[in-house]
């Protein structure tokens, strides 16, 4: 499966209207996501792009999650819009993105708050024995957090 159209960003936030946005994939040393343009020639979008469709649906969008290589950069720029952003400070295997997926979305499941789960998905990253438990960063803006719901 490649990667998402950069054109399709936009129009899945506003057809699903999701309060939690997740993205894996690939990030560049310098930032920038990597996504497909219509040809299907990967794409880096730069972090402020990103951040100003986060500023439009920040009403809707409480978390977003950056499950791609040295993504620090863009969540950071996304943080000033969103409540709730996970980066990542350095490369992550697939193995430990994984695994921190599996722990943060199961303590969601189990209706507790986005540090909790943030906290169980490195936790979870540490139960396989993966070294990269460092590797994913919380962003939270506490002037947004305080209204955001889980």
């Amino acid at each position: 499966m490649g990667c998402l159209r950069s054109t399709d960003i936009s129009q899945a936030i506003l057809d699903i209207a999701p309060t939690i946005v997740h993205f894996s994939g690939h990030g560049t040393v310098t930032g920038e996501l990597l996504f497909e343009d219509n040809l299907g020639t990967l794409l880096p979008v730069q972090p402020d792009a990103l951040a100003k469709l986060f500023a439009l649906v920040n009403k809707q969008v409480h978390c977003v999650i950056l499950n791609a290589c040295h993504s620090k950069i863009q969540a950071e720029a996304i943080a000033e819009y969103i409540p709730f952003v996970i980066g990542m400070n350095q490369a992550i295997g697939d193995q430990a993105a994984i695994a921190f997926a599996i722990g943060f979305y199961t303590a969601l499941g189990a209706n507790r708050s986005i540090e909790d789960a943030y906290n169980f998905g490195l936790t979870q990253i540490q139960f396989q024995n993966i070294s990269e438990h460092l590797t994913p960063i919380l962003y939270k803006n506490k002037n947004l957090a305080k209204s955001s719901v889980r």
